[in-house]
């Protein structure tokens, strides 16, 4: 009895070794790596703690035979294992990524701007045949990171038969705009730092801001540091104010455990982003986060279809800063929030965005599909845009029809 205490004891101990072999090889590989080493060196690190760690798990698992054959075949049998279970970990860790996508070719009409940050950011401009209105539409696309250069610049072009100018460019890090080789230099100041240049570059005095989720957050810090900037805004299913998820949470596919090449990713963004970039560069990782986010697709998609995913800007991490909702307080600039019947950002955070800005008003859509949807959004915006009535929804709760996350 006492032998068979003592056996599911050493079994128990070994598993619990097997489990933490993992953990202790990622703190292997991201306490190398802190100390400036190369990635060839902090990831063979990780995986040689985790292999020493695994192999004694494997020896607790397996009880030594008295028999001298009985010890060969053990011997031989978990060296089998540790060397199966190794090579698959390394070749996965790291093996060659899979095949990156060509970089997206130039979409008719694309320039680029080079601004006094340093950024380089494509975009397309949609004139009208006339210009009529003094300050121009400028796209902030969502993500953050997701921008689709060619549908957005299609979509919100057509806002040009309203006589706008109209802007639609991929921020630092995403779709056809540059990237860097510091992940720690991308963020909303960043963003908002280049918005500033752009708007002096295409000569506004104010703009006309138009922004998708994410964008909302860029459109309202812009707001607070320029308000005398900005004729109007108007936020399509904003993303929270103060948004709580981690970044790195966008790498990991839904339902799906991550491969070891994620976790060591995903662990150096935690440690040293720049070691993370030098390990895995942009192109490979936007490949894994377009697989990601189309293992995530929404029920219900926002008016453009979002394609091209930007790689490290999207992880970065970029909360909001604390003070940014009292801040809006002061902004005395017209704001129209846009709720859908089903979106993939949460009715508590349009509202948040209604009741921290003193000139806002919430529009909702309804139960509209397809391209009928699309042109309700195009003709909302053209109203609002224009000074022309529009109806707003008054109320505090979401329509019964409303089908997003409260």
């Amino acid at each position: 009895m006492v032998s068979v205490a003592r056996l599911a004891g050493r079994v128990v101990a070994g598993a619990g070794v097997l489990a933490l072999s993992p953990v202790l090889g990622l703190a292997g590989l991201a306490g190398t790596a802190m100390v400036g080493a190369r990635p060839v060196v902090f990831a063979v690190t990780g995986l040689a703690v985790f292999a020493s760690v695994f192999f004694l798990g494997l020896l607790l698992c397996v009880p030594r035979p008295r028999a001298v054959w009985g010890r060969w075949v053990r011997a031989v049998a978990l060296l089998a294992v540790e060397a199966l279970v190794v090579w698959q970990a390394a070749a996965a860790t790291l093996g060659p990524p899979p095949p990156s996508p060509a970089a997206p070719a130039k979409v008719a009409g694309q320039r680029e701007w080079r601004l006094p940050t340093g950024s380089r950011l494509a975009y397309v401009r949609t004139a009208p045949k006339r210009v009529t209105r003094a300050e121009p539409v400028v796209f902030l696309h969502g993500g953050p990171g997701v921008g689709d250069l060619e549908r957005d610049a299609a979509f919100y072009g057509r806002l040009a038969s309203e006589g706008f100018d109209v802007y639609v460019y991929d921020q630092l890090g995403a779709g056809r705009s540059a990237r860097l080789d510091d992940p720690r230099g991308y963020g909303l100041d960043r963003d908002v730092a280049d918005l500033e240049p752009v708007r002096r570059l295409i000569g506004a005095e104010r703009l006309n801001l138009v922004a998708r989720d994410h964008g909302a957050q860029l459109a309202a810090a812009y707001l607070v540091h320029h308000p005398g900037r900005v004729a109007r805004a108007a936020l399509y299913s904003p993303d929270g104010l103060t948004p709580s998820r981690p970044a790195t949470s966008a790498l990991l596919s839904p339902g799906a455990l991550p491969g070891p090449r994620t976790l060591a990713v995903a662990t150096l963004l935690q440690v040293d982003p720049v070691a993370a970039h030098a390990f895995a560069g942009d192109p490979g990782l936007s490949a894994h986060l377009a697989r990601v986010r189309r293992a995530a697709a929404a029920p219900c998609p926002s008016p453009a279809e979002e394609g091209a995913a930007g790689g490290y800007v999207a992880l970065a991490g970029r909360p909001a800063p604390a003070s940014l909702r009292a801040d809006l307080g002061a902004v005395n600039v017209p704001v129209l929030i846009v709720k859908g019947a089903c979106d993939t950002e949460s009715w508590s955070a349009a509202a948040a965005y209604r009741e921290a800005l003193p000139d806002a008003r919430l529009a909702y859509l309804g139960e509209t599909g397809g391209r009928d949807r699309h042109t309700a959004h195009l003709r909302l915006l053209g109203a609002f845009l224009t000074d022309r009535p529009l109806t707003v929804y008054e109320g505090d709760a979401p329509p019964p029809d409303y089908k997003g996350p409260a």
